[in-house]
């Protein structure tokens, strides 16, 4: 059976909601620490992140997956030694 909007809110806030006061405090933490406006990869893929969890399109965790990844290289085994 397919669960309602509002069966996934009251089933799920409470978690999600812990989630992001934890991402908050990191960005608190972050902020704290002196962050520079030349910021390193990962804080921009981390921005990119959570812009994609307030636009309108569809497929969130799909595209969040996308972005951290690596691009398919056929040559990984090569390169990682494997």
């Amino acid at each position: 059976m397919q669960r309602t909007s509002s069966d996934v809110l009251s089933q799920e806030f409470l978690q999600i909601r812990a989630k992001i006061l934890e991402i908050g405090a990191f960005f608190d933490r972050l902020a704290e620490a002196g962050a520079s406006p030349d910021q390193p990869q990962p804080k921009q893929l981390l921005d990119q992140g959570c812009a994609i969890l307030t636009d309108d399109e569809p497929d969130k965790a799909a595209r969040i997956q996308l972005l951290f990844s690596r691009e398919y290289d056929a040559d990984w085994r090569d390169k990682f030694g494997i």
